[in-house]
């Protein structure tokens, strides 16, 4: 995986409103909230012309923010009511041993168990993101589409399954339910307000200019967004390159994401996520900087 090495000076990326700072600490803020300074600093330099050494970096506002270490020896400092945890197709057609084997998405359960009551407590909201298809959309999808999720020309979206599975991916399908206990975890959130279901139509919940999710992100002012689920490189990859082409910022959570594809597909997610389009983490890291932060 790759890893940018740390600034020997403090820089700021982007524009007037929406703008991240990185430290040579290793910190990198992205909250929005306080741009670098640009008059004369105490040993002569000025910030954004000259190596500024002492350029000071901002307290942080523990009711307001909190800070997760990631990959590289970076730490993202983030706004606690404009964060997300974006997961994406932990469903039954997708998990279940029933219709498949897929045990590194089964092995990413746990980790979600532990990680999203510690995110909770922190303000995150919990954005379950799946395929949840109407008889209408059944009419709309692509052909390239619809051809991937038949096997030989048979089934397909909207197929019976076999058993009590339901309909293939239909939303109230037992198939389209979160697997075994992540949907109890999602019921459990929705009760206390801080878990939504979010349905999709194709394989990003981003990809057109007016998406469920992308209005529900506009709405909440969300800005930062972690990412789980499965396949890596299939819908958890198109929503997150949809994300990163609308300029949010977009953190992987590695033990959380998992493919049936070849080993190297997953490696050049991780690879493209932590060395362009974000950040990488992992779940015990987060776990650990929410009780820190709590």
């Amino acid at each position: 995986m790759v890893h940018r090495p740390r600034l020997p000076v403090a820089t700021e990326y982007g524009n007037a409103t929406s703008f991240w700072v990185e430290y040579p600490s290793g910190l990198v803020d992205l909250t929005r909230t306080a741009h670098l300074p640009t008059g004369p600093l105490a040993d002569g330099d000025v910030a954004h012309e000259h190596p500024a050494h002492d350029t000071p970096v901002p307290p942080l506002k523990p009711a307001t923010q909190w800070e997760v270490p990631v990959h590289g020896g970076h730490t993202l400092r983030i706004s606690k009511n404009r964060t997300a945890f974006v997961i994406v197709d932990m469903q039954n057609f997708f998990l279940h041993p029933d219709l498949r084997e897929h045990p590194t998405g089964l092995a990413c359960v746990i980790p979600l168990m532990n990680l999203v009551p510690a995110l909770r407590a922190q303000g995150t909201k919990i954005l379950w993101v799946n395929w949840g298809l109407t008889e209408h959309e059944l009419t709309t999808i692509p052909p390239a589409l619809v051809r991937g999720f038949m096997n030989n020309g048979r089934g397909g979206f909207g197929a019976p399954l076999p058993g009590d599975f339901g309909r293939l991916l239909m939303r109230g399908e037992y198939n389209s339910e979160l697997y075994g206990p992540l949907q109890n975890l999602f019921e459990e959130g929705r009760r206390e307000g801080s878990d939504v279901w979010i349905h999709k139509n194709r394989m990003s919940g981003l990809w057109g200019p007016q998406t469920t999710l992308d209005l529900y992100l506009e709405e909440q002012g969300i800005t930062t967004l972690f990412f789980a689920g499965v396949n890596a490189d299939q819908c958890v990859l198109g929503t997150l390159v949809d994300a990163y082409f609308r300029g949010f910022d977009c953190v992987v959570v590695e033990d959380c994401i998992a493919t049936t594809s070849p080993a190297g597909a997953l490696e050049s997610v991780l690879y493209n996520a932590g060395g362009g389009w974000g950040f990488v983490t992992d779940s015990e890291r987060m776990i650990d900087a929410a009780a820190a932060a709590a």
